[in-house]
């Protein structure tokens, strides 16, 4: 008879899923500052360099942010350089564009199959589902369809959304204790619709790039299920591989 052996998991591992716990138990706030090093290696029982190595590999995830002479902070939204994790999305031109979100629509509903399997719920519990723009020098690029768990996102609203200053993301964090830590993306090429011609400024037909992310808090819990249409006609979808 095989046996399975146990699966060997390095200290400083073991350290990084204690600090994970914590972030997601709301210990430690999005940008606020953690303990020292010493602090949290005399907290597990541990040697300072096993902490800085679980620390070290944290921040190469985006999980929290050292900053010179001031300490190791929780990665929050509302940090600039946390904007264009998520969106992809950059003009051909090479020159640095802000995005407008334009919120259109926030409504309940109840989670269809689909919706209830990518979200982690059962079918006909409550979601919330919005629809916005993301525009760039007043031109709507994306036009996104966003579904939402509802007994997190209850309270939000389309005045909430058009009220806020903030990236979409950032309000989720401060309204809400959402923080998306990580994401999955699927992308294809399709032809505008009607309705997506009509919101994106774009002839029937023209190719558009789909974009599917689901994202994900701590705990690889997802809280988010998002379907986005990207005109190209003037930007280009790019990522870095390492």
């Amino acid at each position: 008879m095989s046996r399975q052996s146990p699966t060997y998991s390095p200290l400083y591992r073991q350290i990084k899923s204690l600090i994970l716990g914590a972030l997601q138990d709301g210990e430690w706030r999005p940008g606020e500052l953690i303990p020292s090093e010493m602090e949290l290696a005399t907290r597990f029982g541990v040697s300072q360099g096993t902490v800085r190595k679980a620390i070290d590999e944290m921040a190469a995830e985006n999980l929290l942010l050292r900053r010179q002479g001031r300490g190791t902070f929780v990665a929050t939204h509302n940090d600039p350089r946390a904007f264009f994790r998520f969106l992809r999305l950059v003009p051909l031109s090479g020159a640095i564009e802000s995005a407008k979100s334009v919120p259109l629509e926030c409504w309940r509903a109840k989670a269809g199959p689909e919706a209830a399997h990518v979200l982690g719920l059962k079918g006909g519990d409550a979601i919330v589902i919005v629809r916005r723009l993301l525009e760039f020098a007043d031109k709507p690029v994306v036009a996104d369809e966003i579904y939402l768990p509802g007994d997190i996102f209850a309270a939000l609203t389309l005045e909430m959304m058009r009220d806020a200053s903030e990236s979409l993301y950032t309000l989720f964090e401060s309204r809400f204790g959402v923080r998306m830590i990580r994401a999955t993306e699927r992308i294809r090429a399709i032809a505008a619709d009607r309705t997506n011609a009509e919101l994106l400024h774009v002839a029937e037909g023209t190719p558009l790039l789909s974009v599917e992310r689901i994202s994900y808090t701590y705990g690889d819990k997802p809280v988010e299920w998002r379907r986005g249409i990207y005109a190209t006609q003037e930007h280009c979808y790019q990522n870095e591989l390492c």
